[in-house]
């Protein structure tokens, strides 16, 4: 039997993994078995806010995003949502000094790094190469 797979997904994973412009059948099958599935509130109005950008600029079918929003409802009732605690706002605005990090990616990783503490294996799945970066990934 294999080990628990707990994942923290940020809302470029979680966009891609939906909008499947760039999951992998490893990524999905990893999505699909996870045991615990993690992510910041965050994530919750990122994702909102750029189903509102895609609608607005037309580039994806309505169908598509229909389905596209029932296959994040989905998503969303598996996910352990964290808040935007003081902790978490704490961490980030400390973190990865030396990184050239964006702001809602330091939240991003502060939660990762105070959900890590909690969750044995937490791994975290990211398109987004300065968030890997600055998480030694």
């Amino acid at each position: 039997m294999s080990a628990p797979v707990a994942l923290y997904l940020d809302t470029s994973a979680v966009l891609h993994a939906i909008l499947e412009s760039g999951t992998t059948p490893e990524l999905e099958e990893k999505l699909a078995t996870a045991t615990i599935l993690l992510t910041s509130r965050l994530s919750l109005v990122e994702v909102a806010r750029a189903f509102l950008r895609i609608r607005e600029l037309r580039t994806v079918s309505e169908a598509t995003l229909a389905d596209a929003t029932r296959d994040l409802t989905g998503l969303w009732r598996r996910c352990h949502i964290w808040e935007l605690t003081q902790g978490v706002c704490r961490l980030a605005a400390d973190v990865a000094p030396g990184e050239r990090l964006r702001t809602l990616d330091a939240l991003h990783l502060a939660t990762y790094l105070l959900a890590r503490e909690h969750i044995a294996g937490l791994e975290l799945v990211t398109a987004d190469e300065r968030l890997r970066q600055a998480a030694g990934l």
